[in-house]
């Protein structure tokens, strides 16, 4: 008999935000460090982390992510796969000229909007945008040009 083999799971090298394609019109990307703890960096290894509805602000000229939910494990004697969910703001790392220019932009109208969340290499970085919030009409015409992507795509494979 060969020895039970331990199945292995895929864990995201990315976690997207996809709502933040939808939600504004993005700009220039800009890619920073997160601080974290190692609960945080745990639930960010293993895809635990939701960041649909979080946003960037500018406070003492520094960046916060706010609103992002890291999904942490606890470790509760008993309890297998025990988790509570954190909302608290964390601090992120950037360069002073690149937190002066998303300032810049911040009074021009413009949200900093986190898209993606890399976890691939030896630091967790987060990619955040800047970007102009969509209207209504725009998020509508988004979902109509993308269906008739989907149409055409599907047409054109029919006839091949």
């Amino acid at each position: 008999m060969s020895p039970a083999k331990k199945k292995s799971i895929k864990k995201p090298s990315a976690i997207v935000n996809r709502r933040a394609r939808f939600d504004y019109a993005l700009d220039d990307e800009l890619i920073v460090g997160l601080s974290l703890t190692g609960p945080e960096v745990r639930a960010a290894r293993d895809g635990h982390i939701q960041l649909k509805g979080s946003f960037v602000t500018i406070r003492n000229n520094e960046l916060w992510l706010n609103n992002a939910s890291f999904s942490l494990k606890l470790n509760e004697k008993g309890k297998s796969d025990a988790r509570t969910i954190d909302t608290e703001p964390r601090k992120l790392l950037a360069h002073r000229r690149q937190i002066d220019a998303l300032a810049i932009r911040k009074k021009e109208g413009r949200s900093i909007v986190p898209t993606k969340l890399l976890t691939a290499g030896r630091f967790i970085k987060l990619v955040i945008a800047t970007g102009k919030g969509k209207k209504n009409y725009d998020k509508r015409e988004t979902l109509k040009r993308r269906d008739q992507e989907r149409e055409s795509q599907q047409a054109i494979k029919q006839y091949k």
